[in-house]
């Protein structure tokens, strides 16, 4: 018989915005890893053996070398296989670019996101101040969605994928004001990745992981892929 070949662990949670990513990549690039879905209140111990610090996402490959951060998830998957060139890889700079960008949002903008949802969730007086210092960001998206229907260019890329699910969480702070809202650009550019099979598939409800269960493997979800 065959020996079947080790997969990565990619420990999850549904709704985290850096899992969401991480899923996201490893689905464009095809590659196969088994899922464990978790709840941040109950962390598995073998999670936490692969990363004290128990946040997700966490990839343990099978050599046992762990990647316990979600944009390093991404470039692992796509630096494997990234048939859609999310990565633009004929052009020397753009990467630089990417990651320059993706950092900016994932500090600055992460605090203003974060305090904004602390506003609307306690109706602190400050909500239109917190959404303001979002749409300092937001904006630059917006116009950047002016001159080409993706972020970085023409194309999809690393931006559009990591930075998605943290628009997405803007988006439904203050839903009827997003709706009208003067950021058109954007909200086409969103709904575009919420309404696509891919986002449906990576968004899949799936059962919480316990030592016992039965193998959840992310390549079959991959393999529906259109």
């Amino acid at each position: 018989m065959t020996k079947q070949k080790a997969l990565p662990v990619l420990y999850s949670l549904r709704n985290c915005p850096y899992a969401i990513r991480a899923r996201i990549a490893i689905f464009y690039a095809q590659q196969p890893v088994i899922l464990r879905d978790i709840v941040l209140t109950n962390k598995p111990m073998d999670m936490l053996l692969a990363s004290p610090k128990g946040t997700v996402p966490v990839l343990v490959l099978p050599n046992k070398k762990i990647i316990d951060e979600s944009l390093r998830v991404m470039l692992w998957a796509l630096k494997a296989s990234d048939s859609n060139d999310f990565l633009q890889k004929n052009d020397t700079d753009s990467l630089k670019e990417m990651l320059k960008l993706i950092a900016l949002f994932d500090t600055k903008f992460k605090l203003c996101l974060e305090a904004y949802k602390c506003a609307k969730r306690y109706h602190e007086n400050t909500l239109i101040d917190c959404r303001q210092a979002c749409e300092v960001y937001i904006n630059d998206l917006e116009q950047r969605l002016s001159q080409h229907d993706y972020f970085m260019s023409s194309k999809p890329s690393l931006v559009d994928i990591a930075l998605l699910p943290f628009i997405r969480q803007f988006a439904r702070i203050e839903r009827q004001w997003y709706l009208q809202s003067p950021y058109p650009k954007l909200r086409q550019w969103l709904n575009r990745y919420l309404q696509s099979p891919m986002f449906t598939q990576v968004m899949v409800k799936r059962p919480l992981w316990t030592v016992n269960d039965k193998t959840v493997y992310f390549a079959e979800v991959n393999q529906k892929r259109k």
